[in-house]
């Protein structure tokens, strides 16, 4: 083996003036959403113990610093070409050029170009420099919409884990601590870069560092300690138990029976949170997050852990039960299952809270039609949170969200249904903000997929409502043959000088959800820039809310006419689609809303 160096570097030393590469036999960028939310929940709650908004910009140098593991680099010539630490880096640059555009309109920003990229003669390149990453690099640091379903999926990735460093930074950053977050992260964020300088060499580092021995999991630990303290009779079955659930558990994904059982143990026992303050400690809902193994050990009386039988009852029972919930959420969450849309509907959103709050009430001792019904209001409950927060412009991120989940999933623990669906009810009661507080909901670079999500869940409930079968999963499928937002106004405001003076005032009017619907690609390619008069003939080949532009809609069309008159909505057909016929859309559109997230929905899950 020739030289090796072992160098720490921050994330500034790391990135400027480099250029990392990646061979094409490398593994490809599979991040997923839960380790970009866990490591920016990390990094968020490092930064948050030393910030105060007193402290001048100089005094991030004194915070802590956070060392976020090793690379591997294989140097050749001027290139270094990553072989291990890929997943980390490229998270990291997504991070970074989330920041320059989080930054862009202020006056006070932290230089961090020349960390994401550098210019010669002209030309830009990204300092991660993988050919075919990018036209989306571009596009994500450029804000511009990118989806080709012809990309590999590690380029699909890449998009969808920018989307959840949007969805899932920390609110608490965003303000006046964002220039000290970015000088923190780029000064006191530590990476080992170990550089070999052959592929064989930095193979052999890799292959030694990863094959000396199998640590422990959490999930490993946490058994360990219940079969310690379950006597020598019940401990083969308990064992045969527990490993029957986490194989059934890990069938479903990597890492599924640990996020199980921090989502059981979250749901049903944790009684406080971190504050987001200075100096806070972790709370319970926290330390089960990142140790829960530790927690359970730390926690044994208090969860009611005293004898053998008491173990036993804690695997046989309680771990038995609560983990089977959640796989049966998980997989409602991947396919819809009749009862359970709601669970599809909420993880589509990414919405990762759901879990705790879903099995929050749920007792070992229900049966299944309480379990269902519990399961369902809770499901409705935060459908229906969701959509009014998303209307009005507000984020659902999860450290957005968490504080109050870990409120209400308190307040429902072990909950009867009709005491349930009552406080339930009651949370929506008190919410302020309702879909009639926004009347200009509009399409713009942050909501694309809340405004795309809006118009599937319309669409396919007018449709059901009339008596056509559910096309929802053909609605939100991905491929060649995908559906997309279809703006009724064709980009030409030429067209429509005789009610907008200027283009930005025809802009904000066209973007508006009225004025939007979802319709095949083919459909878009074909007639986007087309006329509302060429366009109003092929509308009613489409989807009903398409179709109900159309007089031909309203003839000989019994279903959706016994809907009109039964939910009493103003639909009706334009002949012309000028700027009031919008506002009259925009109003349809709302109403539909109220209808299909109507906190009723709440009483008829309990209606015997």
């Amino acid at each position: 083996m020739k030289e090796i160096r072992g160098d720490a570097k921050t994330i500034r030393q790391l990135l400027s003036g480099n250029k990392y590469a990646i061979d094409y036999y490398q593994r490809e960028y599979s991040w997923q959403t839960k380790q970009v939310q866990e490591l920016l929940q990390d990094l968020a709650g490092k930064f948050l113990n030393d910030f105060e908004p007193s402290h001048e910009r100089q005094a991030v140098e004194n915070y802590g610093h956070y060392f976020l593991g090793s690379i591997i680099i294989s140097q050749k010539e001027i290139s270094k070409f990553i072989i291990d630490g890929q997943q980390r880096l490229t998270t990291i640059s997504l991070l970074l050029i989330f920041l320059h555009n989080l930054q862009k309109s202020r006056s006070e920003q932290v230089k961090i170009n020349d960390l994401i990229y550098s210019e010669k003669f002209s030309i830009k390149s990204f300092n991660l420099n993988v050919e075919e990453r990018n036209s989306c690099m571009e596009a994500l640091f450029n804000e511009t919409h990118f989806d080709d379903p012809e990309q590999p999926e590690s380029v699909k990735n890449i998009v969808a884990r920018y989307g959840d460093i949007k969805e899932c930074f920390s609110e608490d950053l965003t303000g006046e601590a964002l220039p000290y977050f970015i000088d923190w992260l780029i000064e006191n964020v530590h990476i080992v870069e170990i550089t070999a300088y052959s592929d064989e060499d930095a193979y052999t580092i890799f292959e030694t560092m990863n094959d000396r021995g199998l640590s422990l999991t959490p999930t490993d630990m946490l058994k360990g300690f219940m079969l310690a303290n379950i006597s020598d009779e019940a401990k083969k079955e308990a064992n045969r138990l527990w490993k029957k659930q986490v194989n059934q558990l890990k069938e479903l994904g990597k890492e599924e029976e640990a996020d199980a059982i921090k989502t059981w143990l979250r749901s049903q026992y944790a009684q406080t949170i971190r504050e987001r303050k200075k100096g806070a400690v972790p709370g319970d809902f926290d330390r089960i997050s990142t140790e829960f193994h530790r927690w359970v050990r730390d926690h044994k009386r208090i969860i009611g852990l005293h004898r053998s039988t008491d173990f036993v009852r804690f695997i046989e029972r309680d771990f038995a039960f609560y983990t089977r919930q959640y796989l049966d959420l998980r997989e409602a969450s991947i396919s819809l299952k009749p009862d359970l849309e709601e669970v599809f509907y909420n993880a589509r959103q990414n919405f990762t809270l759901q879990y705790p709050l879903l099995l929050a009430s749920l007792n070992p001792d229900d049966n299944s039609d309480i379990i269902n019904k519990k399961i369902r209001l809770v499901a409705t409950f935060i459908d229906i949170l969701l959509a009014r927060r998303l209307w009005n412009f507000r984020t659902i991120t999860y450290s957005t969200m968490e504080y109050a989940i870990f409120v209400i999933m308190r307040d429902i623990r072990g909950k009867a249904p009709a005491e349930l669906a009552k406080i339930l009810r009651q949370k929506l009661d008190a919410e302020t903000e309702v879909f009639a507080s926004c009347e200009r909901l509009q399409l713009h670079r942050q909501n694309y997929n809340a405004i795309y999500h809006f118009l599937a869940r319309i669409t396919d409930y007018i449709e059901c409502q009339s008596g056509v079968k559910s096309r929802y999963s053909e609605y939100i499928a991905t491929g060649s043959n995908r559906y997309e937002i279809e703006h009724i106004w064709a980009n030409k405001p030429e067209r429509h000088l005789d009610e907008f003076s200027s283009e930005a005032d025809f802009y904000d009017y066209r973007d508006r959800i009225g004025g939007l619907l979802l319709l095949p690609k083919s459909f878009n390619a074909s007639y986007g820039d087309s006329s509302y008069a060429e366009k109003l003939p092929h509308y009613i080949k489409h989807n009903l809310l398409a179709q109900s532009l159309n007089p031909q809609c309203y003839n000989h069309n019994p279903g959706f006419l016994a809907y009109k008159e039964r939910s009493g909505l103003p639909f009706q057909p334009h002949e012309e689609f000028k700027k009031a016929d919008l506002d009259t859309r925009q109003k349809l559109y709302q109403k539909i809303a109220e209808e299909i997230w109507n906190p009723d929905r709440l009483n008829k899950v309990i209606e015997p």
